[in-house]
């Protein structure tokens, strides 16, 4: 006799001890025909939001550098601000002390150049992965397959409350939409990868977002897809996320318009130059868009080769000095040591201040290249 099979009247005649037998018996069928958790072996539960950023809270002080930050951002892409937004520093964060030490040097130079720069340290904890690879300090924080998020997570917001009591503001790529609820709070300026910009999960994400947004163009260097990107994220969304307690929850933006797009190059060639950033100026007028771009030194605009940087800088320094208005920023990736290292298989090996993801500028020659830029400012926008 099969549970499932009988009557209400039949119930009543048997048993408890038959009914128990039955419903062992329906049970062992249901584990038979299992549909869900099939290649799920584990879950671990995450800290809520509010637990962490009680643990590591931010102070007003730390607040207004963000804030302020923010609004000097926003004033340079709308064209008020005629100084350049640079946001420099390594291709990924690996080692916190490493990166402490880079923020303490780009604090210095900063003050040098403020008249014509606006600096803000890239601290990137997550990383987009083709196929497989290292995710990121927030996914594996010890380097050694042991994904201690919940660690990475504190060590995260610990970093960026060190670099912003320097007086020196942040940037990131936010790549997981859980991830702003623990870090958004320090963050005055956010990538979308050329990877997720057309991601609707990304594009809703950035709708809420309190900072301004620079969406990269596609891999294949389609701008189109980073215009439509933007013009998404000004819209109101509702979408599934969670709160500051970490329940799932029903997400509702106002848009954020604060939008951009980033040009990194694509799989036909760099897009840096000056006949492709007067070309992308107007396909932005055509879109009723302001013709304002960041431009990305690294990727396929470096040939995906770290010492062309430089040579994609002073292009960019060029365009300036001889009056372009529409470059209202750059991205350089740079660390205390020229190059990259493979990921470790010893963490005691690993050499200090240098990349294990992306290959990176020296910070002398960071210096160096962004002078000249700051000069090429001083004299193009008088």
């Amino acid at each position: 006799m099969e549970l499932a099979s009988v009557s209400t009247t039949e119930i009543a005649s048997i048993s408890v001890q038959e009914i128990s037998v039955l419903n062992e018996r329906l049970e062992q069928d249901l584990d038979q025909i299992k549909t869900s958790d099939l290649h799920v072996v584990e879950t671990c539960p995450l800290l809520a939001p509010i637990e962490v950023k009680t643990e590591l809270a931010i102070t007003p002080a730390i607040a207004k550098v963000v804030n302020e930050a923010r609004q000097k951002i926003r004033n340079i892409l709308n064209g008020s601000d005629r100084r350049l937004l640079v946001v420099v520093g390594p291709c990924s964060i690996h080692d916190v002390k490493a990166a402490r030490e880079y923020a303490e040097k780009l604090a210095k130079f900063r003050d040098g150049v403020s008249d014509a720069l606006e600096i803000v340290m890239r601290v990137y904890f997550e990383k987009p992965r083709t196929t497989i690879g290292w995710k990121g300090l927030i996914n594996d924080p010890h380097l050694n397959g042991t994904f201690d998020i919940n660690y990475g997570l504190r060590m995260a917001r610990g970093l960026l409350l060190d670099i912003a009591k320097l007086g020196l503001p942040s940037a990131t790529e936010l790549l997981d939409p859980i991830v702003p609820q623990y870090l958004a709070d320090l963050i005055s300026w956010t990538a979308i990868g050329a990877r997720t910009t057309e991601s609707q999960t990304h594009r809703e994400m950035s709708s809420g977002l309190s900072m301004p947004v620079g969406f990269k163009n596609g891999t294949d260097g389609s701008i189109d897809v980073a215009i439509n990107a933007l013009l998404a994220a000004r819209q109101p969304h509702r979408f599934l996320g969670v709160n500051n307690e970490g329940l799932a929850s029903i997400i509702t933006t106002s848009g954020n318009p604060d939008g951009h797009i980033v040009l990194r190059g694509g799989k036909q060639g760099p897009n840096y130059d000056n006949a492709h950033v007067e070309a992308i100026a107007n396909r932005l007028r055509d879109r009723q868009l302001l013709p304002y771009m960041m431009i990305d030194c690294s990727h396929d605009n470096s040939g995906q080769d770290y010492k062309n940087q430089p040579l994609v800088l002073q292009d960019i320094a060029e365009q300036v000095r001889n009056g372009s208005p529409y470059i209202v920023g750059t991205m350089v990736e740079s660390h205390i040591h020229a190059g990259k290292q493979p990921f470790p298989k010893d963490i005691a090996k690993l050499e200090y201040g240098k990349s294990i993801t992306d290959g990176c500028i020296d910070f002398e020659t960071t210096t160096e290249i962004l002078n000249n830029l700051a000069s090429a400012v001083r004299e193009g926008r008088k």
